[in-house]
Parts: structure tokens; sequence; C-alpha cells
């Protein structure tokens, strides 16, 4: 009988040891993060992956930045496919890459002085009909995953969108030698000399019948759609054609130590932008780019309220440097915003630091934010913003006011406390511009903001309750 327990006692242990090796899970000790919370947020699970690794060198890619490595790609995921999941791992080189589309239990592992750099011709990221053999006619991201369960991307490497072949460029906005290096590859430039557009270029053809038509084909970097159990830890993510990162509908989210760049001047250069996620955790990353830091989105007028809101969400220990806003709500969220902490994040050389911006046709409610121990420095515009006649103009559109499409989605900004923040060079330490039915119990308390041209410009002042709030400007001699 003792042999028999035994026996079966080293078999158990046997299993338990084989079940460990074949999966690893990113279990970072984030447990901390979720203590002293103003609100209930429940932490995210971590994606499972199975131990099975895998290099990209082993099914044909070379990183030399010359050759096209999408079916080197294709194959790897394949392969690790068929071992229900595993690392993919991509070492130190230059991966010259179309589309890559991740599946259930993959990370994507890129090591130090690896980069996965995305081609410049637009067409390899035209999904072709297998009936008709036509190219679809709107790109796919860079990286991409749809209704995947346990998906990473991780490591020291660098992601490139090569987004300069797809952005527009305002004239305004580049200098002399800038402007000259974009129109010497080719491309269009408006009557006016505004606008540069990369269409006509030298070097890649067409994928749109003119500018504006191509324009709107603009695509993100990486966008994960409807998956649960996502972790993006470590990597550089730079240069998009649009946004950078863009979690859409996902639950249990876990964005760490990820860096964050574009050119400042990058057109609808978003960083990291949540789109009607739940249970999310964004820390430690830095974020420097052309458009809004980090931003929930949660959808326009009725599809908004279909898919839900974006909801118990933690942000904490980020920087952001420059960026259209530091932490921005909007400009859609019609499903909703609620439960959402904010905290011990720095935002430098912003033009706005929060940012609260929806328009009509495009708003919805929020509830349970709190926003706690944020410094600022040198803020071009406004330190808190509420603006809810916002309207999403196009680069090249003539700049006027879209009509709202639907006057029952207003912007409704509530029940948001801000504490504990200090702003050092700000040109207006607080603004709102709406109707108390849109911005109301707003409290701001215990902060201290130093701006140079004024502290408050609030269309009626029951919308915002300042409590121990310290105003400072500039004095003139």
């Amino acid at each position: 009988m003792m042999r028999y327990f035994s026996t079966c006692r080293c078999a158990m242990i046997l299993a338990a040891a084989l079940f460990s090796a074949a999966s690893s899970v990113f279990a970072g000790d984030y447990q901390s993060y979720y203590t002293q919370l103003p609100v209930s947020i429940s932490e995210p699970a971590a994606p499972v992956i199975p131990a099975h690794t895998l290099s990209v060198t082993d099914f044909g890619a070379v990183g030399d930045g010359v050759q096209d490595n999408t079916e080197a790609f294709a194959k790897a995921i394949s392969a690790l496919v068929k071992k229900r999941g595993g690392h993919l791992n991509v070492p130190a080189g230059i991966y010259l890459c179309g589309m890559i589309s991740l599946k259930d239990n993959i990370d994507l592992h890129l090591e130090r002085n690896a980069m996965i750099l995305f081609s410049p011709d637009k067409k390899d990221f035209l999904k072709v009909d297998k009936t008709t053999g036509k190219l679809a006619d709107k790109a796919t991201p860079g990286i991409s995953a749809s209704k995947r369960r346990n998906v990473s991307i991780t490591g020291e490497g660098i992601i490139d969108g090569n987004g300069e072949w797809w952005r527009a460029v305002k004239r305004s906005k580049m200098s002399d030698v800038e402007w000259k290096a974009y129109t010497d590859l080719g491309g269009v430039v408006t009557d006016n000399g505004s606008l540069w557009y990369p269409f006509n270029l030298k070097y890649f053809d067409n994928i749109a019948a003119d500018e504006l038509a191509q324009e709107k084909m603009r695509t993100h970097l990486i966008r994960l759609t409807d998956c649960e159990n996502v972790l993006i830890k470590g990597v550089t993510v730079q240069n998009a054609p649009k946004f950078h990162i863009v979690p859409q509908r996902c639950k249990n989210v876990i964005i760490d130590g990820v860096t964050v760049r574009c050119p400042w001047n990058a057109q609808n250069g978003d960083g990291i932008d949540l789109m009607q996620c739940q249970e999310v955790l964004i820390v430690n990353n830095t974020v420097d780019v052309g458009d809004d830091g980090i931003c929930m989105k949660g959808g326009v007028g009725k599809e908004g309220l279909k898919y839900g809101p974006c909801q118990n969400i933690l942000i904490q220990d980020n920087t952001v440097f420059h960026a259209h806003g530091g932490f921005v709500i909007g400009s859609e969220f019609s499903g909703g915003m609620f439960n959402i902490v904010v905290r011990k994040n720095m935002f430098s050389s912003t033009d706005t630091g929060l940012r609260f911006k929806s328009g009509a046709g495009r708003g919805g409610k929020t509830g349970n934010i709190f926003i706690s121990d944020i410094y600022m420095s040198d803020i071009k515009d406004q330190a808190v913003v509420f603006e809810t006649s916002y309207a999403d103009r196009p680069v090249g559109s003539s700049g006027q006011s879209a009509k709202p499409q639907a006057e029952d989605f207003i912007p409704d900004f509530s029940d948001i406390h801000i504490k504990n923040v200090v702003c050092r060079d700000v040109k207006t330490a607080v603004a709102a511009r709406g109707t108390i039915d849109m911005i109301h119990d707003i409290t701001i308390e215990d902060c201290v903001f130093y701006s140079f041209m004024q502290d408050k410009k609030i269309d009626n002042p029951a919308m915002i309750t300042f409590k121990n709030v310290k105003f400072h400007t500039y004095q003139q001699k």
C-alpha cells in the first residue's frame, strides 16, 4: 500500500513539473499596484504562453534590412499554432516585413538589437481576396490579432511602422530641410502649399485613386481586437502610420515598460489608445508622440453603446513627453468611461495635461474617475481642459466644425476627481468650455498651478469645485 501511494505521488509530482514546463505565465508583480485604490478595480489576468520556443530565422528570415520576411513570420506562427502556442523569437537584426497576424497562445519576442521594420510599400498591407484576387480597400495594421486569447509582444527590440511613407505632413510643422526631404520623394503638394501627401511617390505605387482617398487608408501599427489576456512589455514601438498601440474591445490588458515614440509633428500619431477595453493596467511606459499620449476612447453613437465602456483601468508611473494630451478621454466615448484611476504620472512638454474632449453625437457618461499625484511642466495650453464642442477634422479638411450627427449623444463629463497635481509653466491652468449639463460634479483639490497667462477660463463656475488649490502667475515688473 505504501509503495502504491509513493508511486502515485511521484507520478503526480512529475505531471505537475511537466505542466509547469509546458507553460509560462507573464505575471510580473502587479498586485502591489492594486492597493489603496479609491475604487475597486480587479487585476488583469496575464497571458499564459506554452514554453515552446522557435526562432523566425529557422523559417528563412534574414535580418539584413533587405529581404522580405513576411512569409517567414507566417510560417513560424503556423508552426507554433501546431504546437498550441509558444514563443516566437526575433534575434538581433533588421527584419523587413509586411503584415504579421498573431494567434492564440503566442508571444512575439524581440531580442535586444532586433527590429521589425514594416515595409514602405503600402500594397504589402492590403489583403488579397481569395475569390476575386483583388486587393482589399482597407489596409491591415502591421501587427494584428482578432478574437484571440493569450497574446503577448515582449522583449527589448524595436517595432517600426515606417510611417513617413503613409502620413501627410503640414508645411507649418516642417523646417525647410525637412520639407525638402519629403518633396524629394515625389508626392503631391496642395495648391496652397500647406500640405504634402505621400501620393505619386517616386518609388512605390499608389493604393487609392487620389491622395485624399489614400489618406483615409492609413492604418495603425499594432491593433488587437476582441482579444483576452494581452501583454505588451519592454519593446519600443515607433513611427506608426497612424496610432501606435490600439487594444480594441479587449479584456485583461497589460502594457508595461514600453517606449512609444514618433516625430512631434506626425499627423494623428497617438501613442496608446484604449478602445472600449476592460481590466487594463498601463504602467512604467514612456510616450513621446505627435498626437494624444495615453487616450481612452469609447465609440460613437449607437455603436459605442453596443460594445460597452472603457472600465476598470489603472494608469500609473508613466511619463509622457510631447503629446496633444498626457491623459485623454475622447473625443468619442458614447459607450462610457467608468472606474478609471490615473496616478503618479509625469507630463513634460505636452500641449495639454489632462484633456477631456468630445462633442454632440460622440459623447457619453463618465463615472468613478480618480486622478491624483500628477506632475506637469512646460505645458503649452491647459493643464486641465474640458471641451464639449470637439469635432474630428481629417487632415486636409476645411477646418470647419462638422455638424453633429446625433443630438442624443451629448457629452456628460461628471464624477471626475482630480487631486494632488503640481504644474509649473502652463498657459492656462484650468479651462472648461460647455454647459452645466455637460460638465458638472468635477472636483479639483490640493493642487498647485503656475501659469504664465491665466489661472481659470471656465464658462460656468458651477461646473468645477475647487478646494485648497493654489494658482500662481508670473508678475509683471
